[in-house]
């Protein structure tokens, strides 16, 4: 569910046709895309949008209750994975409402993102930067 102004027209109106439990993958360069999902392929140069600029930019606008992380996004680069976690704190202090984390291996994660509506490509080169949001409800 759609909560502010987002101007890419194509991430916009995925964002606000989402309904409650819809899922959207926001992913790293090279994550393989499947082809019944729709790909909004944001991508210029290697690192640009970030990962987390573009997780941002999402969050702005999207209502969130779940998320679903790759074990090894923790395990590889913790950094950044560790930056999407306080993302996903602060919005829970925002929002006041719980976002549930899960994991699951880089394979299973790979086949869940079948079930997304889109799929997000960013230009981020670090290994398992890649989460799926699942749309929660503003009221």
């Amino acid at each position: 569910m759609k909560k502010n102004a987002l101007i890419n027209a194509e991430l916009s109106y995925v964002v606000a046709t989402l309904g409650h439990t819809d899922e959207i993958t926001i992913c790293d360069a090279g994550l393989p895309i499947p082809d019944e999902a729709q790909r909004i392929d944001l991508a210029l140069i290697p690192g640009v949008p970030t990962f987390i600029d573009t997780v941002k930019a999402v969050l702005g606008e999207m209502q969130i209750e779940g998320v679903v992380m790759a074990e090894e996004f923790a395990q590889v680069s913790p950094d950044l994975h560790q930056a999407l976690v306080t993302l996903i704190r602060n919005e829970e202090l925002l929002c006041g409402k719980k976002i549930t984390l899960s994991y699951v291996s880089h394979e299973a994660f790979k086949v869940h993102t079948q079930d997304s509506k889109a799929v997000i490509r960013t230009g981020e080169c670090t290994p398992y930067a890649n989460v799926i949001f699942q749309s929660g409800v503003v009221f």
